[in-house]
Formats: C-alpha cells, sequence, structure tokens
C-alpha cells in the first residue's frame, strides 16, 4: 500500500508538471546584446526601462568570458563554450593550422566556417524542428555545421541596417504566421560599446547613448508585447562585455620589451598573444615578466578561473595588462577599452530578463570566480531549456542559473 500510496503521489506531480513544461515549450524567447553594456551603467544613467525589467522581471550582473571581447563572448553566448574550447581565442589571432591571422574584419576568413568550433544555438535549434531569427550575431552569417539560421542577414549586405531598422525587422519575424514564426529570434546592436570606446564609459555621449538604446529597447518590448501572443515572449537583455576607461599614461610598448629578432608572431592585445622562435621562449617570458602591469604566462600556465591558455589558436606567451592598461605596438586613441580579466567588476555586464518563464522581481545573487552566480557560458543551456531542447555536450551549466526560472 506504502508503495502504491508513493507511485500515486509521483503521477500527480508529474501530471501537475506536465502544463508547465508543455506551455515553455510554446513560448517564445528575444535575446538581444547591447554591445559594451556594462552592469552599472543603469545605476550611472538614466535608463527607466532597465529598472523596470528588474521590478517585473530578472536583474543580475553577468561575468562574460575571457577575454573580454566582443567576437569571443558572442561566439560564447551562443556556443556554450568558453573562448579556449570554441576556437574565437580574441578579436584577432594566428592559426597554426592554415598559417594565417584570424581578424573579425577580413574577409578571406571572417566567413570561414573553419575558424568557428561548437555549435551555435540556432544549429541546435533547427536540427530539432525550432526555427530561428538571427540578426547580425556573430556566427550567423557563417555556414556553420552546414547550417544557417532560418532567417538572417550578411553583415557585410548594404545597406547596413540601423538600429531601427533591426528593431523591425526582429517585429516583423515575430509577426510571421505561426508555421514560419521563429521561436527563438536573436538580435545585436553595436553599442553603447562604439560610443564608450571613443569617450570612456562615464561621459556625457556614453550617457547619451545609453540612454538612447534604452529607450529604444522598451519600444521593442512594447510591440512584442502588443502582439496577439505577447504574454508568451520571454525578452532578455545581455550584451558581451563592460568599459573601462584608459589613458596613453598607462601603456607598455611592445617595442623595446618584446626584440623582432625572438618572435614569429604578436598578435592581438588585452590579452596579446606571443609565438616565440626556438630557444627564446624562457629568455622573453622572464623580460616581460620583470615588467610592472602584466601578467605573464607560458601556453597551458594561464590561471584556471580565466580558462584560457590551452587552445592551438595561442602562442607560448600570452601577455595581460592589468585593468586600465595597454600593452600594443602604441597607445590607443581611444578613451575606453576591455578584454582585461572577465571577473574585474568594470569588464562585467547588465542582464535583464522578463517573461512567462522568469521569475518576477528577482536579482540574481552575484559571487566571484568558479562559484559565479551568472555566467555567459550559461545562456546556452538556459535558452534550450526555455525552447525546450537538447543542449550539445558545453561548458555551461544550467543548474548554476536556473533560480532565475519559475
Amino acid at each position: 500500500m506504502r508503495k502504491l500510496f508513493r507511485f500515486l503521489m509521483l503521477a500527480a506531480g508529474l501530471t501537475l508538471l506536465l502544463p508547465a513544461c508543455k506551455a515553455r515549450r510554446d513560448n517564445y524567447t528575444v535575446i538581444i546584446s547591447l554591445d559594451g553594456s556594462r552592469w552599472d551603467y543603469p545605476d550611472y544613467y538614466e535608463m527607466p526601462f532597465f529598472d523596470s525589467l528588474a521590478t517585473v522581471g530578472v536583474k543580475a550582473r553577468m561575468e562574460p568570458s575571457f577575454p573580454s571581447s566582443t567576437f569571443p563572448n558572442h561566439y560564447t553566448m551562443a556556443t556554450g563554450l568558453v573562448p579556449d574550447h570554441h576556437g574565437l581565442v580574441n578579436n584577432s589571432y594566428w592559426d597554426p593550422g592554415r598559417q594565417y591571422t584570424y581578424s573579425m574584419g577580413d574577409e578571406n576568413c571572417r566567413y570561414d566556417p573553419y575558424y568557428y568550433r561548437g555549435e551555435p544555438i540556432w544549429v541546435t535549434a533547427q536540427k530539432q524542428g525550432v526555427k530561428t531569427g538571427v540578426i547580425y550575431w556573430v556566427g550567423s552569417d557563417i555556414k556553420i555545421c552546414d547550417t544557417y539560421p532560418t532567417y538572417w542577414r550578411m553583415w557585410d549586405e548594404q545597406p547596413h541596417w540601423s538600429f531601427e531598422e533591426r528593431v523591425e525587422e526582429i517585429v516583423r519575424l515575430m509577426s510571421l504566421p505561426e508555421d514560419q514564426r521563429p521561436r527563438l529570434v536573436m538580435g545585436y546592436f553595436d553599442e553603447p560599446d562604439h560610443t564608450g570606446h571613443e569617450y570612456g564609459p562615464i561621459s556625457a555621449e556614453t550617457k547619451e547613448m545609453a540612454e538612447h538604446m534604452d529607450s529604444l529597447m522598451h519600444a521593442l518590448y512594447l510591440r512584442l508585447k502588443a502582439l496577439p501572443y505577447g504574454n508568451r515572449i520571454n525578452f532578455i537583455l545581455a550584451g558581451d562585455h563592460g568599459m573601462e576607461d584608459i589613458s596613453p599614461e598607462r601603456f607598455i610598448p611592445w617595442h623595446g620589451n618584446v626584440p623582432e629578432e625572438w618572435i614569429e608572431h604578436i598578435v592581438g592585445h588585452t590579452p596579446t598573444s606571443i609565438w616565440v622562435k626556438e630557444g627564446y621562449v624562457d629568455s622573453l617570458y622572464n623580460r616581460l615578466k620583470g615588467l610592472e602591469h602584466l601578467s605573464v604566462w607560458k601556453h597551458g600556465e594561464v590561471p584556471e578561473y580565466l580558462h584560457y591558455g590551452t587552445s592551438d589558436r595561442l602562442g607560448d606567451i600570452i601577455v595581460a595588462p592589468d585593468l586600465g592598461w595597454q600593452f600594443n605596438f602604441s597607445p590607443s586613441k581611444n578613451k575606453g577599452a576591455h578584454g582585461y580579466d572577465c571577473t574585474e567588476p568594470d569588464m562585467m555586464v547588465a542582464f535583464r530578463a522578463v517573461g512567462p518563464d522568469f521569475k518576477r522581481g528577482y536579482e540574481a545573487p552575484f559571487t566571484e570566480g568558479e562559484n559565479s552566480a551568472f555566467r555567459n557560458i550559461d545562456l546556452y543551456p538556459l535558452l534550450c531549456e526555455l525552447l525546450g531542447i537538447e543542449p550539445a555536450p558545453v561548458d555551461g551549466r544550467l543548474e548554476r542559473i536556473k533560480k532565475i526560472l519559475k
């Protein structure tokens, strides 16, 4: 009788769960990345929409992956893999397999699937019969795993869509007939990053742009909510990294510190990857270790918490400047930069989420390091959970983030 009672109770519990599971799989998800959306911009600037989402949805400070740069982190959010594993180890890097320097602005490699490892969420979804629409997200205009999203647009296609046109496209996709409508829409907006670079994170210009993006996202959200099925849309605002003040006074030059006759290739900055000629690794390592405001590691010796430094696309020596410092051939003319240690507060991202599957008025607790409550590698398994699909093997873990869900 006890066994029968337990069985009946379990069956009853599962029956209660089924409607919720089915409802989640019938919902839609729209995720927007605002490039360079530092976690504390809503504290510095007037961003009422971000503030309201913290009241009616979920608020979090999201930790990026290292290096805290655009291409590595957008592809991390799409794949659930750290850059060390998905191959985009920086915005530019030397690839020994092709004997070629990958750069996000080089058309000769930018659209080659060879450089993009892992399985983006739009591939996972479409394998399981879920339509996707992706606007300008890193990797979406490349035939990765022999697949494009259901709806996508080439970044270089002209005319380039304005922010307002991207909003229109998102609304159009979500307004398609049900049998054509994507269950997942991902949109990329390249601000306030550009303004933060040019004027610094705390400036009148960045204030104006951050507040404009807040207003634009509010308008998008209202239009999505006005759709007949608007109450079935999960709306997520995220980003790739934060921003830090820089100046020419905090600069360490390559010239004079990295002898040209010792190196094969030196690529990227914040961090910099150096391929060293045979017999000079220790000499260069010891020379750079003696400089202040630099962290210097040999291949495979980067601290574990950064999850970096083992890829075949990283050199013999990896150099990372301290927060706000530069290590390059010349100082940048910009007033803001990123790429630094991903656990630095100024590198972290503002995250908001609202919708039928998210808790209301919930602020995710923040802890540092490996047990951080909110890391961007966990977005991939979160999206899989929202879509009701089986994730590929990844570095992200749903259990670390699932407290934000109802």
